[in-house]
């Protein structure tokens, strides 16, 4: 686990040794523009939410090597047992700092494919140093709050607690997914260090242990009501769940006779549907209609989806394994792409990446994203090169597809989503706080058609190249291809 979660030794080796290259040919200071994009929403999903900048942010301004990490750089060896970097190529990196601008779409921005997420736009070696950490840092993080907010619009406005640390991916897997769930729209988690960190509500009760610990069930809801009165939530399937809630109701009326309530039983096996419905039977019988009903056991926004048609009668859902290890879809396949390198006259070239999958062909120049309006619904993006303007009416041409346009008028609407948030190297931007982010998750959703929130077949919502862009790309691939 490493102590800077957000250094730049959190990298691939080929980018230090691309850096060397350009360090060594005299390139170290070219000016260059990198674009961080996906080309998949996850999950079978419709759209996707962006995570992992406050981390990026982290990682830009404090830019350094470390001693240490330096050290281990001059160890490393290569053909015929020679040293693999030059001293002059350390003692380089030694000075480095992030000196560039980034442009970022804030987190909780509700994205799509092909957007870029962040434009870097920095001296070739710096620029390329980013690639590994920032693709690592939002990759992780905008899969799982993109999860989390599928599990959250399955629950329709009941509370959702991100259970999942003891599965997660080790404890920086867990701490990020545990922030990462929050963004995207979770109550609280159980993970106390990512509390600590982050100021998330933190929530739990006992585990079957607890029960076990005791000569009966009785005994063991009694002795937890003692000892934490005001957390009175009580795990009841440990031997019959229905049995369960029988002995939460005796213990319940202990502690309304000291002042205090039972706040709710959890369910973690069975049948949930009709548990549920049971419990809440006896519950309200027993005189405890405010009592809640926790489930938890292996949920996300699928199964929860299907309890809810089903009517299970459960309040507050518990989701681990299957959010924070995003369980059906373990990575987005989040990418770095060079767009633009600035020649000595000043001039600006704009390379491109050709593949014999039309996904894979990347997009010259120096991206921004438009998002427009109609009714105060968003109605399309258009991923435009802020060195071509933009005309007022705006035409949007599908990158997959040529043959599917779209044109804005120049009354609609629009928002640019990429925003500056560090210029030469240091922060002009306020980050916002996690609360804050996850009310713009709540906000950003309001504007989409529920079509693209759907699990089955979701709306492809219009993304497109700006028609200036869309004929600079073909015309870069066509003269590209006639030397091949």
């Amino acid at each position: 686990m490493f102590s800077r979660p957000s250094s730049p030794f959190l990298t691939d080796l080929y980018q230090l040794t691309m850096a060397f290259g350009y360090w060594k040919t005299g390139r170290a200071q070219q000016k260059s523009l990198f674009h961080y994009f996906f080309r998949k929403n996850p999950f079978q999903g419709g759209f996707t939410l962006t995570a992992g900048l406050a981390d990026v942010l982290e990682l830009v301004t404090q830019f350094h090597f470390d001693t240490v990490e330096l050290d281990y750089l001059s160890s490393l060896k290569g053909a015929k047992d020679l040293p693999l970097f030059e001293d002059g190529f350390l003692r380089h990196l030694e000075t480095l700092r992030f000196s560039g601008d980034l442009w970022a779409m804030p987190e909780g921005t509700v994205c799509f494919p092909f957007e870029p997420m962040v434009r870097v736009e920095a001296p070739l070696l710096q620029a390329q140093l980013l690639e590994t950490p920032l693709l690592n840092l939002m990759n992780f993080q905008s899969l799982i709050a993109t999860k989390a907010c599928r599990v959250c619009l399955a629950a329709q406005g009941d509370p959702v607690f991100e259970f999942g640390l003891r599965r997660a991916q080790g404890p920086d897997g867990g701490v990020s997914a545990s922030r990462a769930a929050f963004i995207g729209g979770c109550a609280g988690t159980s993970n106390v260090a990512a509390g600590f960190r982050f100021g998330i509500p933190v929530k739990g009760t006992h585990a079957h242990s607890w029960v076990m610990a005791f000569p009966d069930e009785p005994t063991a809801f009694s002795a937890y009501a003692e000892a934490l009165p005001q957390n009175a939530v009580f795990l009841v399937d440990t031997y019959n769940t229905l049995e369960g809630v029988q002995h939460a109701c005796e213990v319940g009326r202990e502690l309304r006779q000291k002042g205090f309530s039972l706040s709710g039983i959890r369910l973690d096996s069975g049948d949930l549907t009709w548990l549920s419905q049971e419990s809440r039977k006896i519950l309200d019988a027993q005189g405890f209609p405010e009592t809640r009903i926790l489930a938890s056991n292996d949920l996300d926004e699928h199964l929860i989806q299907s309890l809810k048609l089903e009517g299970a009668k459960i309040d507050i859902w518990g989701v681990g394994t299957k959010l924070v290890t995003a369980y059906d879809q373990p990575a987005l396949g989040g990418v770095y792409k060079l767009a633009g390198l600035q020649q000595p006259d000043g001039e600006w070239q704009f390379p491109i990446k050709l593949s014999e999958q039309a996904i894979k062909i990347s997009t010259p120049g120096k991206q921004q994203v438009r998002r427009y309006f109609e009714h105060g619904e968003a109605a399309g993006d258009a991923i435009f090169d802020e060195f071509r303007p933009i005309p007022a009416e705006s035409s949007m041409i599908d990158p997959l597809d040529p043959t599917r346009s779209r044109t804005f008028s120049a009354q609609s609407p629009f928002e640019d989503l990429l925003v500056p948030v560090v210029k030469a190297g240091s922060l002009c931007y306020t980050p916002p706080n996690l609360a804050e982010i996850q009310k713009r998750v709540t906000s950003q959703l309001a504007l989409f058609h529920n079509g693209i929130k759907r699990f089955a077949n979701p709306h492809t919502y219009p993304v497109g190249l700006e028609s200036q862009l869309h004929h600079f790309k073909t015309q870069q691939i066509l003269a590209l291809r006639r030397h091949e």
